[in-house]
């Protein structure tokens, strides 16, 4: 231990390490030592390099618009949202790689080789791009919405783990975005990352993948209803971008469009009383609107699925064979039926 740890500290490695490599060529030895700042700097400028790579097609000014439409495609193409996934998981793992970089060498800069105007233009650039990447984040909804953990997940935080208050940013509370959209209009987006809740155009966007995303996600539960959110809100991206509706019009249909989504048949049920269940609604939705037929297959299958049987071959054949025979004359597609029942949660 030394009471004046820092000043001795290299001395120190110094005397420990002494004679240490003695007896080894220098050749053999080489790169073995290496100097901390520098790598630090190499390290640094390589992230950079990597981040500015990733971001070069991005049409400038480079505004929250111009990165959620390159790393969220179009939200008028059901498509885009999957497929530019790769390029924006590489987008966060690259920025967060240059945070690591700059963090280890912040309090360093000047002895790392770094000019006082080099470190305002790092600092200012990646403040930029941690903007860009929580704006990406929300748009594409890949941020962590807590609210959807099971409760007894909830519990197991709320009992387990322990933590200091914590400053709000962003007064979600226990709402995801969409959420947030549906109670609060456009009242409740102002606090949101970046001043997205200040730019309509990227705000626009922002909420529209976020439905997308929504929809694509709960499409296989109830196929029909789904396919018709997705056409509203294909025509609703549409009268936005050629004006044809105002934007605090354009806000309260996509938030009544919100609702539906995150709530099939909207607050108001929107079913028949009969169908009490997300898994009847489902089968109504799918089956025509047929209300009876709708009450039949879920009888039929509450009473003669087995445990565990989606997934289970010879227990998806027994429980088909009895759905086929009692929805006999119907003209309904046995294999859509079953895909249909395996994705409802009540049924499982």
């Amino acid at each position: 231990d030394y009471k004046d740890l820092f000043n001795s500290l290299e001395e120190s490695i110094g005397a420990y390490t002494h004679g240490a490599l003695e007896g080894f060529d220098e050749a053999d030895v080489a790169g073995l030592l290496t100097d901390r700042l520098k790598k630090g700097a190499e390290r640094l400028e390589e992230t950079r390099e990597a981040v500015k790579a990733l971001c070069e097609p991005v049409l400038r000014p480079r505004n929250e618009e111009d990165y959620i439409r390159y790393f969220c495609g179009d939200p008028t193409v059901a498509t885009d949202l999957k497929e530019t996934e790769g390029r924006r998981i590489a987008f966060y793992q690259a920025v967060a790689a240059y945070a690591r970089a700059y963090a280890n060498l912040a309090n360093e800069m000047p002895e790392a080789g770094f000019s006082a105007l080099e470190i305002s233009e790092i600092k200012a650039e990646l403040h930029h791009y941690e903007n860009a990447r929580q704006v990406v984040k929300l748009a594409a909804c890949d941020y962590v919405d807590l609210k959807t953990y099971e409760p007894a997940m909830r519990h197991l935080f709320d009992s387990y783990i322990r933590a200091q208050d914590s400053e709000a940013v962003v007064e979600f509370g226990e709402l995801g975005l969409l959420e947030l959209v549906v109670q609060n209009g456009a009242d409740g987006l102002s606090g949101l990352p970046g001043g997205i809740g200040r730019r309509p155009a990227a705000m626009a966007e922002t909420i529209e993948n976020n439905v997308r995303r929504v929809i694509l996600d709960e499409s296989p539960v109830n196929p029909r209803y789904f396919e018709r959110m997705s056409e509203l809100l294909d025509a609703l991206i549409v009268q936005r971008r050629e004006a044809a509706i105002s934007y605090k019009e354009y806000l309260e249909k996509i938030r009544d469009l919100a609702a539906k989504v995150i709530q099939p048949g909207g607050t108001d049920g929107g079913y028949p009383p009969t169908l009490d269940t997300s898994a009847k609604r489902a089968l109504y939705d799918n089956l025509g609107s047929d209300e009876n037929l709708a009450i039949l297959v879920d009888a039929v299958v509450k009473a003669h699925k087995k445990d565990g049987w989606a997934g289970h071959r010879m227990k998806e054949r027994e429980l088909a064979s009895v759905v086929r025979q009692r929805i006999e004359g119907y003209g309904v597609d046995l294999g859509l039926l079953m895909e249909l029942l395996k994705n409802q949660e009540d049924y499982r």
